[in-house]
């Protein structure tokens, strides 16, 4: 299988099944899900050659997870980070006494005042490991690592949701709740 390929059509599919399915007349019903052999037919009309195969590849082999089918592999969805209304159904979770967030330094002032935002996704997205953050936050350039105290929140009343491919959720993270390395 060619990796640009591959990496291509996993771009194009975040576009479309997280941000902007309009894009090839694609609808999502409320949980996300779209139907594959729909999602096909229009990304090859859009010029974005797809197929069960190649599709396939894609699901199994995106190193984050981002793409799932449902049981019968008839339907698909991202797993996390639309910026669409979707409901989910993610059951509330407790998290691990710590997560992480990965960010850049311009951007650090900014939720030093006012904490981690969801901006114009549904969920602030949180790393279980440093590693995981690094890599996150190294796609905007030199990654800054933020400790969140997740427990401590949890325990305040804040609800958090495990993702499908092991994302972090929730609603926001206030300052307090934010180690920040001096």
């Amino acid at each position: 299988m060619n990796e640009n390929i591959a990496k291509s059509i996993s771009k194009f599919l975040s576009l479309v099944l997280r941000h902007s399915p309009e894009k090839i007349g694609l609808k999502l019903d409320e949980n996300g899900w779209a139907d594959v052999n729909e999602l096909i037919e229009k990304c090859t009309k859009k010029g974005n050659r797809l197929d069960a195969e190649l599709l396939d590849y894609v699901v199994e082999n995106n190193d984050k997870k981002r793409f799932a089918y449902n049981e019968d592999k008839t339907k698909i969805r991202a797993s996390q980070g639309h910026s669409i209304s979707v409901e989910l159904n993610l059951a509330e979770t407790e998290p691990l006494e710590y997560l992480y967030h990965g960010t850049v330094g311009k951007f650090m002032e900014s939720i030093q005042k006012e904490g981690l935002k969801k901006m114009s996704r549904q969920h602030v997205h949180l790393s279980k490991d440093k590693e995981t953050a690094v890599k996150v936050g190294s796609r905007r350039g030199v990654p800054q690592i933020l400790t969140v105290r997740s427990g401590a929140m949890y325990r305040d009343g804040f609800k958090f949701y495990l993702s499908e491919n092991n994302v972090w959720l929730t609603d926001e993270v206030p300052p307090k709740y934010i180690e920040f390395k001096s």
